[in-house]
């Protein structure tokens, strides 16, 4: 009982911290396109390149590509490394906006969906977005921290005890509760290991939690995600046959030096599913997330062991004799923490401006200052340890401070949940820069002609590419001889800036740039010489806006 009254309000903490979590944002990042997202081309293409920001793998059925008309016309799409190659068919009605919708997975094994459009010729009705390029579906997004939560209390709850009963254990007190701790901390770790199996299934194909076909299982378990989670539930079935003898304190060498090299093989499997995995300097940052996680185990796990077993009940001066150990145990584990969560702050983070400017970067000052305040108790309660005041009746101050210890940790390991579902500040960084399908196109009417344009992206500067397609009133290609394009600021006194535009074949197309030197609305005109004496002008207006400029 007395476990349950410090369990059940730490996990009570945790889930606080996990369960409003919101879905995750995509962890590979778009980068461009061809056809480029937005544009106008003049033949339909025989293949769709999509570039990412790190490597993806296409969930099966899960990419297409959509005529006007809304027919697929795709085959099955092939990924070399960041690049995803989508074979494209003739299409029924070639003329019109094209859909490509897509869900893949990306290094870091977070699915990522998504969808992009183009046009040939001229624009028409976007075809409807698929629903597999929604996001993750919201019992998905939820149920993902959880099972992340759950591993890593299991590894607090079977580390740190584990290390008490097998080094520092009193021989005066029972092990059967600290036993049973360790053997919940595995199944806790087998459970979230089987949940994040499951939940791979549904997140990579945007179904509900619920909805999960026993073919999308059988990928999900022979990717290299499920791989490492089959490797972990080998590791915890071999730990849970050698552990007993160590768990009495009646273990050799040999079996120690075995668990404790099991232990290390099952914590790697963990950085193997996440950031790490697609991070620059791949090895050494799944290095420091071992270290990290491996020094939060034992330390989280020796306050929890301490609270709920030893600080209580103990004679104090068993406890003058066990908590200078620990003392230094906790010191050591607290040195590497800092030093495995500062290496991955510095790569994934990837600047100091990062640390305020995205959710990931706030979320590890969070830690941070939590952290903070945690070691200074620590250092209260260490304090108290080397002044030997245990014997003389500081058990009950350092009960209060390893309790106040517990609770920011578990805030901490909250965080640590919710953390490894936000994309790292240096993916965020790119998404800042990835493609956005922020141009505009329209349709203009005038005597001799009908002017179809798209200008992308439409920004200040004079980086925005303008296509233009030229038709007879009734409908059919029409050749132009000369085009020009102006643009001029309304209600400012500035000269318009005019640009030629160089034709394409075929010729009723052609391409140039247009430039914005200022946020407001713009009006722009096409001219078009159709012929030696035959010329026109339509006009429209377009609104730049503020604070869009690109570098």
């Amino acid at each position: 009982m007395r476990c349950l009254r410090v369990l059940v309000p730490l996990l009570f903490v945790l889930g606080l911290l996990v369960l409003p979590a919101a879905p995750a944002s995509a962890h590979a990042s778009l980068l461009g396109s061809v056809p480029a997202p937005g544009s106008i081309i003049g033949t339909s293409p025989s293949e769709i390149v999509v570039t990412f920001s790190e490597g993806v793998t296409p969930v099966s059925g899960r990419v297409q590509v959509l005529d006007p008309e809304g027919e697929r016309i795709s085959g099955t799409a092939r990924a070399e490394g960041s690049v995803l190659r989508i074979p494209v068919r003739k299409a029924g009605q070639p003329l019109g906006t094209y859909l490509v919708s897509y869900r893949v997975i990306s290094a870091d094994s977070h699915p990522v969906g998504g969808a992009l459009t183009f046009s040939v010729g001229a624009p028409s009705a976007r075809p409807p977005v698929p629903a597999a390029a929604d996001g993750e579906h919201r019992s998905v997004a939820l149920a993902n921290p959880v099972t992340r939560f759950l591993g890593y209390a299991g590894l607090t709850l079977a580390v740190g005890p584990a290390l008490f009963l097998a080094l520092l254990w009193p021989r005066t007190r029972s092990r059967t509760g600290a036993i049973r701790m360790v053997y919940a901390g595995l199944g806790l770790i087998g459970v979230a290991t089987l949940g994040s199996l499951w939940t791979q299934a549904p997140a990579s194909t945007g179904a509900p939690l619920w909805d999960v076909a026993p073919a999308e299982l059988g990928e999900v378990v022979a990717s290299p995600y499920g791989l490492a989670h089959l490797a972990r539930l080998a590791v915890l079935g071999l730990l849970a046959g050698l552990l007993p003898p160590l768990l009495r304190g009646a273990a050799g060498r040999p079996r120690g030096l075995a668990v404790i090299g099991l232990a290390v093989a099952g914590t790697v499997t963990w950085p193997l599913t996440g950031h790490a995995a697609a991070a620059p300097l791949t090895a050494a940052i799944v290095a420091s997330d071992v270290v990290h996680i491996a020094a939060m185990s034992v330390w989280l796990g020796g306050l929890v062991t301490l609270t709920v077993f030893l600080l209580r009940r103990t004679h104090p001066r068993v406890l003058g004799v066990l908590l200078p150990h620990w003392s230094r145990w906790a010191a050591l584990s607290v040195v590497w923490l800092v030093a495995g969560g500062a290496v991955q702050s510095v790569v994934q983070v990837g600047s100091i401006g990062a640390l305020w400017e995205n959710n990931y970067g706030r979320l590890v000052l969070a830690k941070v200052a939590i952290l903070a305040a945690v070691l200074a108790v620590a250092a209260y309660a260490r304090s108290l340890v080397n002044r030997r005041q245990v014997p003389e009746g500081g058990a009950g101050r350092i009960r209060a401070t390893v309790g106040l210890e517990v609770l920011a940790t578990a805030v901490i390991l909250g965080l640590s949940a919710v953390l490894v579902q936000v994309n790292p500040a240096r993916s965020a960084t790119v998404d800042q820069g990835a493609v956005r399908e922020d141009g505009v196109s329209q349709t203009l009417t005038g005597p001799l002609f009908t002017l179809q344009f798209n200008i992308f992206p439409v920004d200040v500067g004079d980086n925005n590419t303008i296509h233009t397609f030229l038709y007879t009133p009734a409908g059919a290609p029409q050749p132009a001889v000369e085009w020009s394009v102006s643009s001029k600021l309304l209600d400012q006194d500035i000269e318009p800036i005019t640009a030629p535009l160089l034709p394409l074949i075929p010729r009723h197309h052609a391409v140039g740039a247009i430039s914005f030197p200022l946020a407001g609305t713009y009006e722009v005109s096409f001219t078009a010489r159709i012929s030696d004496i035959d010329r026109a002008t339509v006009k429209t207006t377009v609104t730049v806006p503020a604070g869009t400029a690109r570098r």
